[in-house]
């Protein structure tokens, strides 16, 4: 069971289940089943039975849920708890996804799985809860902490820069952040790969991201050049750029152990955004031809 399946991973499952010949899946969005409601959840589950359940789903605006904090608490903690609940009853395995922002960016070299968290906005914090509720109450589960994901589907920073970048002479983008883009195509993929391993009982985090490390300013700069944008992307320190909601400075993510684990090869963040533009390319080939010319000096914040 797919849970987010209208989100950018969800949509990924999507794209590519009818080529899964050894999966029968069900997605779900909140139209679906509505995850926060326990209730519903038991329902759902009982009229069928499910080997995996994969939570894609997630309150995923980080500033608004510095004002927005009961729903995004629900939605990122209390309704992970109730997929927990929900898979250990049928005894399935429970994937979660997290994020790098349950760090608090002030490390030195990539994170690792064992590193402490320590959060620094309302969203990371109810993501390192969705966590632990999956700690806690599930039997078998992979929590999957990403970085900057991106894909086609969705509101993220790939398609925000390519609108913008249309319209506009100039984007203004912080550039003393740093970690790594990951293509959500990639991330779909990982998890497949994993799940024939996984076999054990037992409950594990996990770190994935593509290869490399930018800056945002790095990302929206590869993303204008590739796209063949005419806008200037103008680097701004974060102090010029306030937002409700503090972002970690670096939150470069260690692969090591998935790919030791796993054995499995990562691609670079520029090979897998071109391949992903491409696909945006030709599902809309005129989307790269319709520049048009406004404001000069508006920024833009993940």
């Amino acid at each position: 069971m797919i849970t987010g399946a209208n989100g950018q991973l969800g949509s990924e499952f999507r794209k590519i289940a009818p080529g899964l010949d050894d999966y029968r899946l069900t997605f779900t969005d909140v139209g679906e089943l509505n995850i926060v409601d326990s209730d519903a959840v038991t329902e759902f589950m009982q009229g069928s039975s499910f080997d995996v359940i994969i939570n894609c789903a997630g309150y995923t605006a980080v500033d608004q849920a510095e004002s927005d904090r009961d729903k995004a608490m629900q939605v990122n903690a209390l309704a992970v708890r109730n997929l927990a609940h929900a898979a250990s009853r049928q005894n399935a395995m429970l994937v979660h996804i997290s994020t790098d922002y349950v760090f608090d960016g002030h490390s030195y070299r990539p994170y690792r799985e064992t590193d402490r968290e320590k959060p620094l906005s309302w969203y990371g914090i109810t993501k390192l809860e969705g966590e632990r509720q999956v700690l806690m109450h599930a039997g078998k589960a992979l929590i999957i902490r990403t970085s900057w994901l991106y894909s086609p589907f969705g509101k993220n920073f790939l398609r925000t820069i390519l609108e913008k970048g249309r319209q506009q002479e100039e984007l203004r983008v912080v550039c003393d952040q740093t970690g790594t883009p990951t293509c959500a195509a990639d991330l779909a993929g990982a998890i497949l790969h994993i799940l024939p391993q996984y076999q054990v009982q037992e409950k594990r985090i996990y770190n994935y991201s593509s290869e490399g490390i930018c800056s945002w300013y790095d990302f929206a700069k590869e993303i204008v050049d590739m796209a063949g944008l005419s806008c200037r992307v103008v680097p701004v320190p974060t102090a010029e750029w306030p937002t409700p909601a503090s972002r970690p400075f670096y939150s470069v993510l260690d692969k090591g152990k998935i790919k030791r684990d796993f054995g499995m090869e990562i691609p670079y963040w520029k090979e897998s955004l071109k391949k992903c533009l491409e696909e945006i390319n030709n599902n809309n080939p005129s989307a790269s031809t319709r520049l048009q010319t406004h404001s000069k000096h508006r920024g833009i914040h993940p």
